[in-house]
Order: structure tokens, then sequence, then C-alpha cells
């Protein structure tokens, strides 16, 4: 599918800028006193202790609290996310029979034989009877005249892949950080679409809000239509604000034991419960009982009762949108490990970015080449005709929360320090000049804060001239 049409901005207008940054600047004016960076710190280029912390960052701001999207502009913001970005997809809309073609097509525009070399978790060369093992499970040639959707919820964390099969590869031999068919992940009580099954049963192709691609059968629980959409929607509920938050531990219902729950995960909440009545074994006052779902044994959709603990860190509603916020959000995530397309239970750039702003009910396109570009967005682009000046004043210009873009990555502004500009960012690696005049190649592997300016995309290429966008949420104003 091609992006709805949308000339993007090709600059923020110069006026409209110093208009809104001067109706801005209660927010993001530097305070009287700037607080303290704290000890240096080895290593990264230019980190200091206080640097780590969102305290710091948000110190540095005149008024940390001024929100930067009120609700209705929230719910304003999603619904040009809905109808103009065609990366994210109504479900609810599915026509009842679906051609074969089209299917067809739904599966082989992802699951398609990459041209490049790979390799298994053991160095070797993928062989020739394993991928068309892997390709035949695909069962494409069972995709029936007409297809009717089947709908579903997610019941529990679940790898979404390139291919039916959990057999990773690795297009380095020896590199087994990044699973080539790994695409992404869905979470307990995501809402699905399901189109069509492999050959041997066990998984799934499913389309879901943000992406389309294969789950395992055990992860989805069949329900009807109505029941698997309004799931959610009404009545109280509570939103994961912490990095992940776990259910309780019950082994009367292993279903919904210790389940990770990830930041922005929506969970209804049963506010009638009876406060006498146990919940899995265990009283419920020092809990939330929410409710999730499960699968039964032939696969049919059961939505049941859960302990959340008050220990875990949730809210009542989406957190208000504010850069103190976005950086305590985003700093609740520092040091995990990166894990490309949502593995090892952790997330990747593209991943961390979302489910930041997941959490103050900001809905993002998954990927970062459809985030780059998303026309919902208030976009700046950038091409290779931008010289070093223009590029160095938009960075200089960043504000907290913008997300900055380039091939394969983004980052998150978080501040400006003594000339240099300061991201957070989901990384498995950076790159920079040591005080050796020798570039330093850092094994970051995780959530990081580095200074931008530094860093380097070679020896001669910095990360500043690879940007290819910067998107930034605000209230939609005037073309």
């Amino acid at each position: 599918m091609s992006l709805a049409s949308r000339e993007p901005r090709r600059r923020w207008p110069r006026r409209l800028t110093l208009a809104l940054c001067l109706l801005a600047a209660p927010a993001f004016a530097q305070p009287a006193v700037a607080p303290d960076p704290g000890a240096p710190l080895p290593y990264v280029i230019g980190l200091h202790e206080a640097y780590l912390t969102p305290q710091y960052w948000a110190a540095r701001l005149g008024n940390a609290d001024a929100p930067i999207l009120n609700r209705a502009q929230i719910e304003a913001q999603n619904a040009r996310m809905r109808a103009q970005d065609s990366h994210i997809q109504d479900i609810a809309a599915l026509p009842a029979q679906l051609d074969a073609a089209t299917v067809r097509a739904s599966i082989t525009a992802l699951s398609s034989w990459p041209t490049r070399a790979l390799y298994n978790d053991k160095g070797q060369a993928i062989a020739t009877a394993l991928r068309s093992a892997i390709e035949a499970n695909l069962g494409l040639d069972a995709i029936p005249a007409q297809v009717a959707p089947a709908y579903g919820l997610v019941v529990k964390r679940a790898a979404l892949r390139t291919f039916p099969t959990r057999e990773r590869v690795f297009s380095t031999a020896g590199d087994t950080d990044i699973d080539r068919f790994q695409e992404s992940a869905l979470f307990p009580g995501d809402k699905v679409a399901v189109v069509h099954r492999s050959t041997d049963g066990r998984w799934l192709f499913v389309h879901s809000e943000r992406y389309s691609a294969w789950i395992e059968a055990g992860a989805v629980a069949s329900g009807d239509k109505a029941t698997v959409l309004g799931y959610g929607t009404k009545g109280p509920y509570r939103i994961v604000t912490g990095a992940t938050a776990q259910t309780a531990y019950t082994p009367e219902e292993p279903r919904v034991s210790r389940l990770q729950l990830d930041m922005g995960v929506r969970l209804p909440v049963l506010a009638d419960w009876p406060a006498s009545e146990p919940v899995n074994g265990q009283q419920a006052h020092a809990s939330w009982v929410v409710q999730l779902p499960v699968r039964e044994a032939n696969g049919r959709l059961k939505l049941v009762p859960a302990l959340l603990p008050r220990s875990q860190d949730t809210a009542a509603d989406y957190l208000p949108l504010t850069p103190r916020l976005l950086l305590q959000q985003a700093f609740k995530f520092l040091g995990e490990r990166y894990g490309w397309g949502h593995d090892y239970d952790t997330r990747d750039c593209s991943g961390f970015v979302s489910e930041i702003y997941r959490s103050f009910g900001v809905l993002l396109p998954r990927n970062t080449s459809a985030q780059a570009v998303s026309p919902a967005l208030d976009r700046l682009p950038f091409t290779g005709k931008d010289r070093k000046a223009v590029r160095d004043r938009a960075v200089t210009d960043l504000q907290v929360g913008d997300l900055v873009y380039i091939p394969g990555h983004v980052m998150m502004a978080i501040g400006h320090v003594d000339g240099r500009t300061w991201v957070i960012h989901d990384t498995a690696g950076g790159s920079w000049f040591g005080a050796d005049g020798a570039r330093v190649q850092a094994h970051l592997n995780g959530v990081s804060v580095t200074p931008l300016e530094p860093m380097m995309a070679s020896d001669t290429v910095r990360y500043i001239d690879r940007i290819t966008n910067i998107q930034r949420l605000r209230a939609k104003t005037p073309e």
C-alpha cells in the first residue's frame, strides 16, 4: 500500500516557528540556575552522571509541565494518523470476505525470501532444504477463493515473524543479535484479524492495527468480532506506565500468572468485583482486578479476572503529554537491552519511541521507515541537498520529545547542554572520535543517552548528515 497523499512540509515556516517558540517559551526556556551535571563518566563522550536522570533535563526547562498536546488534541492527532497513514490498519473495516489474491498479496508482501545470504545461530548458511520447508509452510496454495477474516485477542506477549517459523536467521555469521525473521511483537489484549493459517497449523497470518505478520496460533484466542473489537473500550481501565509491569503470580490460573505487560498496554478494570471475593486464590484489596483474555483448549476466547498489583507502575488514564513526563517515561527504559523487532522481551529504537508515546495515548506507526515519513505528524524532511548549516540549525532547534530519523534508526531529543544536543535512543551501537583522534566503535546495545553532534556514521559522515526527517508532535497549525 502507498502512503496517503499529502505534500510534506518542506520546512517549518520561519514566522510560524518563531511564533511557536515564543508561545512555548515558558516550557522550553532555560532556568535561572542550571542544575549540577554531576561527575563526568568514562567512555561515552561528554557524559555526566546527572545526564542519566530525567530530573536533570526537566530542571533545565523553564516550565516542564506545560502541555504539548491536551487530550482532545491527542485524539485529533490519532484520528489524522488513522485517516492519513496507510501503515495504520482498521481491522474492523475489513470486508466479510477477502478474495484469495488479496490474502496472498498481503502474505507475499512480507514473506519474501531475502536475496542476501542468511546464517543460523552456529554461523552456518541456511540450507536449501530448510528454506524450502519454511516457504512451503506459508501454505499459499491452500488459500481458498474466499476468506472470511476471523477475530481474536492476543493472550501473551508474542513475536510477529516474517515467516511461520521460530528459526532464527542472521545476515552475518556469528552475529546473533538481529534475527532477520523477527518483525515485531503484540501484547496481551491486542486485537487481530486472522486471514490465513500455515500448512502445519501452528501459525496464523494476522492483521493488527500497526502490523501484519505471522504469530504463533497458541498466542491468539478467537472470538466473535463484537467481543474482540469491544474488549477494553468501555469502563475504567489501567494503563501500564512502567517500562513493563507484571500480573500477580497465581498457580490457580497460570494463563494470567506473571504476564509481562509493556508500557502503554491498556487493560479493563472490573470495578464491581466483590471486595470479599478472592481472585485466583488471592484477596484483591492490594491489587487492581483487571480482565484478561485467555485461550481455551479449543482455541476460543475466554475473558477472566486477574490481579495487577498496586505496586506495579500503572495509571488510571493516559499520562498528560508534557516535557517532564516524556522525559520520565523515556528514562524508565534506560539500560534496557536492545531487542530488534521487540526480541528478547524488550524493544528496538522505533518500538522504544512507540511505547513512550503510547503511554500518553499517542498512536505511531511501528517501524522507523513508516514513522519517519508519516503524513499525520509535523514533519521536517531533509534531502542530500541540505547543507551542514541547515542541518545543524535544525538540530539546535530540537525540543524535548522531537524524533530524529536517520536510515534505520530513531532518536528522541531530551535537551541541550554546553552547545550539544542530547538524545535518548535504543541502539545497537554508536561511534565517535576519542581524545586520541581514533574513532570509537561502541557496542551500546541498549537504551542509551548520547550527544548527537559527535555521533559518526563513518570516519567522514556524521549522524546529523544522515538525518532524513524530524517528526514533532505539536498542535496542528494552518498550512
